[in-house]
């Protein structure tokens, strides 16, 4: 459809022709490999650093610098959490093993699905949840949202390891259920130790060691400054003519069709402004 619309209006598409250099006097100029195209207004709608093996590069925020333009520091976002190294000895054996949670950071809260992987944690949950993350902070996981635990774990008799768990099994996967509970276990079964029991579980601490990175993140944060550009047509207000829109600005939504919803608006704001 899209090419289709381009034909339409006469619209070149060159594809695989890097260009070399963007030059600006009274108009632009792009130089490629044997050519030149000069034009009174450029759009940048490069992407971000994401996904780089289906061709992302830094070009957009190379343009930005070179006129001079604020960026915000980029980082992958929507991305999988990598474990810290005792916490993927104790969990990713369950590589796989789903469950809805909320997860936490920086006051960003989404009840969604969290999967287990072989290096950590995945799922929307965990994607939403890291747009939020920074190195070195924690993340808050609820593993039984909005269910009290604490009148089935008392009154299950005998109160010993086995009984405990099969309640826990009720709303845990088996297999999580159980790792869960050999790794938070209560010095004693009283109700103190299973009312810290059902703490823990409504309250799991994480600190992962990183991310994927931008090989399997959805979406790059960061890029250049919204303050930057009009808000109406995405001009820079340093450079007239010159515009940014999609994923190279700062501006990264939730999962759920937004980022794209984003970049078609954007462009649309940019093209009606042109």
């Amino acid at each position: 459809m899209l090419e289709n619309e381009c034909r339409a209006h006469n619209v070149q598409i060159l594809a695989n022709h890097e260009p070399r250099e963007i030059r600006r006097t009274d108009e632009f100029s792009v130089a490629i490999q044997g050519a030149e195209f000069r034009a009174p207004a450029l759009v940048i709608a490069t992407g971000g650093l994401s996904i780089p093996k289906i061709g992302a590069t830094a070009f957009g925020y190379e343009v930005a610098r070179q006129f001079e333009l604020k960026i915000q520091p980029t980082r992958p976002a929507l991305v999988p959490l990598v474990l810290n190294s005792q916490d993927r000895s104790d969990y990713c054996a369950l590589a796989g093993v789903s469950a809805e949670v909320i997860a936490t950071s920086n006051h960003h809260s989404f009840r969604e699905k969290m999967l287990v992987t072989h290096r950590g944690l995945s799922g929307p949950a965990i994607l939403q949840v890291s747009s939020y993350w920074s190195s070195g902070a924690s993340i808050q996981i609820d593993l039984v949202p909005g269910r009290e635990l604490s009148e089935h774990l008392q009154a299950a008799k005998p109160r010993n390891e086995a009984t405990i768990r099969s309640v826990i099994r009720e709303v845990l996967p088996n297999r999580l259920a159980d790792r869960w509970l050999e790794r938070h276990a209560p010095v004693s079964w009283n109700n103190e130790g299973l009312a810290e029991l059902e703490r823990q579980i409504h309250n799991w601490i994480v600190t992962p060691a990183g991310t994927e990175g931008y090989q399997k993140a959805e979406v790059t944060a960061g890029g250049v400054d919204t303050d930057e550009l009009s808000a109406k047509t995405m001009e820079s207000r340093k450079v007239p003519g010159l515009y940014f829109i999609g994923e190279v600005v700062d501006v990264t939504g939730h999962l759920g069709g937004f980022n794209f919803q984003w970049a078609w608006s954007s462009g649309a704001a940019a093209g009606r402004a042109i």
